[in-house]
């Protein structure tokens, strides 16, 4: 247990691409930086953990908890056609959960996001604007 007397550290590659929305129960909420979909980050503050399994069962029960809350405000603020939700951690090892607003529409659709739309980032104002929706919404337990 001794990873989890690390204080936390965000990557510098998540720090750099995303956002801060809010502290969660265990993960800090984290808005990526593509206007393209809505796409939230879940970063559990647990710095050295690169893998699910190296939770704690306890962990792993709030990350899953986090993950369904996190779905269920973009599927209410969106209402989009699919929701994806994804820890690869092949670039930052440090363990996080993405989970994106998908769309028929959008330019990537049926396949994954990853490299396949744009690099367009947010305005200041409405990253703003997406956290005061997100912390305005009843998502968060």
């Amino acid at each position: 247990m001794a990873q989890y007397m690390s204080p936390f550290l965000l990557h510098p590659q998540l720090e750099a691409d995303s956002a801060f929305i809010r502290d969660l129960a265990l993960s800090q909420l984290r808005l990526m930086n593509r206007k393209a979909a809505p796409w939230l980050l879940l970063v559990p503050r647990r710095t050295e953990i690169r893998e699910l399994y190296e939770l704690s069962a306890e962990d792993r029960a709030q990350l899953m908890e986090e993950i369904t809350q996190a779905s269920r405000a973009l599927d209410q603020l969106y209402a989009p056609d699919k929701i994806n939700v994804a820890a690869l951690g092949n670039i930052v090892p440090q363990l996080h959960v993405h989970v994106i607003a998908r769309f028929k529409s959008d330019a990537a659709w049926p396949d994954p996001v990853w490299g396949r739309i744009s690099a367009e980032v947010y305005k200041t104002d409405a990253v703003e604007a997406i956290r005061d929706k997100l912390n305005n919404g009843k998502f968060w337990k």
